[in-house]
């Protein structure tokens, strides 16, 4: 999305437009990515075991049915935050990704997630 400013300078009496590309103010990858490297990549593995424990024969996938109780979950692994689960998963990862799942959630039904099937405002 394009966003169009018009700044007056008060001194001179003059006007300016220029045209900020709102993508520039989400950076995925310097922001995110290279922030978090290893983090976002045990939160990978938590969606790995999660797929390997519901649908080993299926592809990667996101199983909304079983995934339902975003906030609880979340708060039953942050109590165990600093540990690990008996899959092998940190519980710390777990958390971010039901975070993370939570929030996706919430994108989609105020039709702010763009990127989504989900997103309200693609019905």
């Amino acid at each position: 999305m394009w966003t169009m400013t018009i700044t007056h300078d008060v001194i001179s009496g003059t006007e300016s437009a220029y045209i900020i590309d709102e993508r520039k103010n989400m950076p995925v990858f310097s922001g995110v990515l290279q922030y978090f490297p290893d983090a976002i990549r045990e939160v990978s593995k938590t969606s790995w075991a999660g797929n390997e424990q519901h649908h080993p024969d299926k592809p990667l996938h996101w199983d909304r049915s079983k995934s339902g109780d975003e906030l609880d979950a979340l708060t039953r692994h942050l109590i165990e935050a600093g540990t690990t689960d008996s899959d092998g998963i940190r519980h710390s990862a777990k958390v971010a990704w039901r975070a993370l799942a939570n929030l996706q959630k919430e994108l989609e039904h105020s039709g702010e997630a763009p990127l989504s099937e989900y997103n309200k405002l693609n019905e």
